[in-house]
């Protein structure tokens, strides 16, 4: 799984580039972010049925969890959904102390790259 997030979901990463405060408008998905969103979800949904969740590898959070993280974030900006037992998994990271710190510390940064930026609000 993470050798997968690692390597793939190109769809996902160059349509809903991760930002914390941002939170988009519904929008027309892409044929390659509808896979993307697919294949996330089977993935997801392949490891809480395999290991019992409520985390991917099991019932603690795992190196294979802090892959996602981002993608909980992109869920959560873009309102982005996911099938089955799945769905509820980003809100899951979300409600990680460690995700609402990370999370505080993203809106709290005033530094601000401006290509990236201009690429979100696109």
């Amino acid at each position: 799984a993470a050798a997968e997030m690692h390597s793939s979901f190109t769809a996902l990463r160059n349509l809903c580039p991760m930002s914390c405060g941002v939170r988009v408008e519904p929008f027309p998905m892409s044929d390659a972010l509808k896979q993307d969103l697919f294949r996330l979800s089977d993935l997801w949904n392949d490891g809480l049925a395999r290991f019992g969740g409520p985390f991917l590898a099991g019932d603690r959070f795992t190196a294979a969890d802090a892959f996602f993280a981002p993608v909980a974030f992109r869920a959560q900006s873009y309102g982005l959904e996911f099938e089955g037992a799945a769905a509820a998994y980003p809100k899951r990271l979300l409600d990680l102390p460690a995700m609402r710190e990370w999370y505080a510390a993203g809106l709290a940064e005033t530094w601000r790259e401006p290509e990236h930026e201009a690429e979100v609000r696109a």
